[in-house]
Order: structure tokens, then sequence, then C-alpha cells
């Protein structure tokens, strides 16, 4: 079966305007996330091997590496948010009286809000790259960083979205509000950076 990663940006998009359960928000997420760490990486090899950024090129490639690793890992949770949501629309037809219905639902809600939790974190540490593009970055292409920025913060909060949805459900509240205080313990810190970034650079345009 052809993997959602593997088909092309029509193809996906028509996809997820379909009313196919995947992909969803979770999967969009993941990729608008692994979108904005290409253009960071963009900005850093529009950087490299510049005499004018010289100083500051074994940092970019830092960053170039990191913002890969996290773009490589961001196109897995694309397929890997379709898959953990799979047993969940399953759990929700299993009859209400059926007495292991609980237990399985509160496994497959926990299943299925990890991956957008993972999604948001790599979309956090993200955002936190494109500061670096930003400052270190050719300046010819530093309007690549604030859209990257921008791209990742919008991310973020789509992934946040997505796992809320889930936690919401859970019988064990205790564990729910643990998730919930990560998600907006991490939303209310990146979206400041990012809001940051975005100012930072659009005022240069100003």
């Amino acid at each position: 079966m052809e993997k959602l990663t593997e088909k092309s940006c029509k193809e996906f998009s028509e996809l997820l305007a379909s009313k196919s359960a995947v992909p969803g928000g979770g999967g969009a997420s993941a990729l608008a996330g692994a979108v904005g760490a290409a253009l960071g990486s963009m900005v850093g090899n529009l950087t490299i091997g510049k005499e004018k950024y010289a100083a500051v090129e074994e940092d970019i490639r830092a960053l170039i590496k990191r913002a890969d690793e996290l773009r490589a890992k961001l196109l897995t949770c694309v397929e890997r948010d379709a898959e953990a949501f799979e047993p969940l629309s399953k759990a929700y037809g299993i009859p209400k009286d059926d007495p292991m219905r609980e237990e399985i639902m509160e496994s497959c809600l926990r299943v299925a809000a990890e991956v957008p939790l993972e999604i948001l974190e790599l979309c956090c540490e993200a955002i936190e790259l494109q500061r670096g593009f930003a400052e270190k970055g050719s300046a010819l292409a530093v309007s690549d960083a604030g859209c990257g920025a921008a791209l990742c913060w919008g991310a973020m909060y789509g992934a946040a979205v997505n796992v809320k949805v889930n936690t919401k459900a859970m019988l064990d509240r205790q564990y729910a509000e643990e998730i919930n205080a990560r998600v907006d313990g991490l939303t209310e810190k990146y979206w400041r950076i990012a809001e940051a970034i975005y100012e930072d650079v659009y005022r240069r345009f100003c």
C-alpha cells in the first residue's frame, strides 16, 4: 500500500479533503511541521560556503543536521498518526454494553494521543531552530526562516488540539491532565518564541 508521504501534493490534499478518516489534522500538522523544518534547512544551505558567513558556518551546519532529522521524524509521524487512529476508529464501533469497551477505548485513546504529542514536541524544537537560522543565516533567505517559524507554529497548535481531542475522552483524568499540562506548557512557551522570530523577520522588510 502506498504511504501517505509518497503521494503527490495534489493526491495528499485531495485525500485530506475527502471523507476518509486519515489523513487528518495530526498528519496534516506533521506535514506542515516537516515543511517548516525544510525551510530552515534551505536557509542554512543557502548560507554555507559563503565567505560572509564563514564565522557561523559550523553553527549553521549543526542547525541543518538537526532540522533534517526533525523533518524525517515529522514525515514518519504522518504515517504513524494514521496508524494510531485506525484502532481507535474501530473501538468507537464496539457496542456500549460490551464489558471490554471502556478498557479498549482507554488504551486506544492513549495511543492516539501519543503521536500528536510527539508532533507537537518536534515542532517546538523546529521553532527553536528557526531562531538560529533567522539570526545566523543568509539575509537573502531570512524570509524563509520566518515562513518556517510560522508553519511550525501552526503545526504546533494543530498537534495540540489533536492531543486534546483524545485526552478529553479519557476516563483516567489524572493521566489526561498530565498530558494536557505538557501540551499547555509547550504551546505557551513556543508560541511566544515563534511570534518573536516571525516579528523579527517581518520587521526587516518594513
